[in-house]
């Protein structure tokens, strides 16, 4: 694929979509919502408004980080503190669905509905892939930017028109867009992100202690995997309880899944051979966590698990 001539042919399509009017543009820091923003930027300079969402679902000081990226390459990003709506949505559920149906009807129509309707943008740049889409129809996983794709009319629920101008696009083709508009590796080379953030790294109930939890064990798993070259490397949160030995008494603790995979278009994936040494070191970290005495391996590959666990 040309891909100069796609992104000049999609600057060109969102300044005919959007016409004389203005768009905005939720900024998650993953690379598909990057390139989305930097497109939307050469296609509408001031007349795209650019925000970051804190959902209070982010990794540790992700929110300040990605702004600051933005801004160091001359796009403003104004960051929105939305983590007691997220919160108190969240409280409460445990099953997958109602946990990704919460996290999307809390930011389409409540936190976001409330930026659009106060910009008075009839426009939203969604950083949509081919990869979400396909997921989404055939029922494997819900991702939370899919709306026309399952009948949803974002015009009638919501009140504007959705501008996906990556959607015929994976991965692989999304990172070679993010290289030919000169995107900082820090941005371009990113690990896969989903929207919702950790809740789909938290089997059960989301809450400001189990965030916590799965927020410093992710802060491990990144720091000691940062080199490995993988495609996607996390820390899981379990559901479920495990007796252990903490200053030799007995404990009922939490579980920690450790997962890395290989993968080009995360349509499939294998697990990440992580060398002994490395994962003891990991292990050794995560349960000195408050709380945690058991850190597991995911050996499953894509299929038949998806990569997520929510």
């Amino acid at each position: 694929m040309d891909y100069q001539a796609f992104i000049e042919q999609q600057i060109e399509s969102i300044r005919r979509t959007v016409g004389s009017g203005t768009a905005i543009n939720a900024l998650s820091g993953g690379v598909d919502s990057s390139v989305v923003t930097v497109l939307g930027h050469r296609a509408l300079g001031e007349r795209l408004r650019t925000v970051f969402i804190d959902n209070a679902l982010m990794r540790e000081g992700e929110p300040d980080q990605v702004v600051a990226s933005f801004r160091r390459m001359g796009i403003p990003v104004e960051l929105v503190d939305a983590r007691r709506d997220f919160l108190d949505a969240l409280a409460g559920l445990t099953d997958p669905e109602e946990k990704r149906n919460a996290i999307t009807s809390t930011f389409y129509q409540k936190v976001f509905g409330d930026l659009v309707r106060a910009s008075g943008a009839k426009f939203l740049m969604h950083g949509t892939i081919l990869t979400d889409i396909e997921e989404t129809v055939a029922g494997v996983k819900r991702q939370h930017n899919i709306l026309s794709q399952l009948g949803i009319d974002p015009q009638q629920h919501y009140g504007y028109q959705v501008i996906e101008p990556l959607a015929s696009l994976r991965k692989d083709g999304v990172r070679e867009v993010a290289r030919a508009l000169g995107m900082p590796p820090e941005l371009s080379q990113r690990m896969p992100f989903p929207g919702p953030a950790l809740a789909t790294r938290i089997v059960g109930e989301v809450t400001e202690e189990r965030l916590a939890t799965v927020r410093a064990a992710t802060r491990i798993v990144e720091e000691e995997l940062a080199a490995s070259g993988a495609f996607q490397y996390m820390a899981v949160l379990l559901a479920d309880r495990a007796t252990g030995i903490r200053d030799g008494r007995r404990e009922f603790g939490q579980i920690i899944v450790v997962r890395s995979v290989e993968s080009v278009d995360a349509r499939s994936a294998a697990p990440t051979e992580v060398p002994w040494p490395t994962l003891h070191r990991i292990c050794r970290r995560i349960t000195d966590l408050p709380g945690v005495n058991r850190c597991l391996y995911d050996l499953t590959p894509k299929p038949p698990a998806t990569i997520e666990y929510i």
